[in-house]
């Protein structure tokens, strides 16, 4: 939602961003934000793999965190890529190795908490580090790589950017434990664990490794 907030701002009155997403929460909060600042978006609740988009509609396309969760990846691309216009350009940012994820000092429960982490996005459909094949995956559909860079962030905790594992790990944390990947008192101590390391002003975090990939139809 807020990405597609300032998407609507860059676009201005003269253009529309069509923002899509399978949760009906978020696109409930759009609707209301994009009401609230008058925007011009079109909200739609779908699975990316029931899109119905027109041919040569589209003068770009902004992905985030979002193919690493889908099944067939170059489908999705390639539906997309049909409704580009020539010339026009998709914006990728998605995981390249989510294994980078790791706080300093290590803390024993929170280290095992993000390790099960892990291992439920691997074993969910999709592939977590779907970032190291989209070079590979869009050239066969035919993009030409305009460029590529990785996306790291290093937060403390008195940074902003300290506030999106926190709010991570208070919402995902729980849900292993209904999923079985972790057991109620794990869960509760990385979470002290986390509050341990806002104390020390010293402690760092290093969120996962991302990658920037844009790319243009020729």
């Amino acid at each position: 939602g807020f990405c597609s907030k300032e998407l609507a701002y860059i676009v201005g009155d003269g253009g529309r961003v069509i923002a899509v997403d399978r949760s009906k929460a978020f696109i409930r909060f759009l609707k209301e934000m994009s009401n609230l600042h008058e925007l011009n978006i079109e909200a739609i609740a779908a699975d990316f793999k029931d899109l119905k988009l027109k041919i040569n509609s589209l003068d770009g396309m902004y992905c985030r965190w979002a193919l690493a969760w889908v099944k067939e990846p170059r489908v999705i691309l390639n539906k997309v890529y049909g409704a580009l216009k020539p010339g026009g350009r998709m914006v990728l940012h998605e995981y390249y190795d989510w294994s980078t994820h790791q706080t300093n000092p290590s803390m024993p429960s929170l280290s095992k908490a993000i390790s099960a982490c892990l291992r439920s996005f691997k074993e969910q459909e999709g592939d977590i580090d779907v970032g190291k094949d989209l070079t590979i995956m869009l050239e066969e559909i035919g993009m030409k790589i305009i460029s590529t860079r990785p996306m790291m962030k290093m937060a403390r905790p008195n940074e902003l950017t300290w506030q999106w594992p926190r709010s991570f790990y208070n919402i995902y944390l729980p849900k292993l434990v209904s999923m079985g990947y972790l057991e109620q008192d794990t869960v509760d101590s990385a979470l002290q664990d986390v509050l341990k390391l806002e104390r020390d002003e010293g402690s760092t975090l290093c969120c996962p490794l991302l990658i920037e990939v844009i790319a243009e139809k020729v």
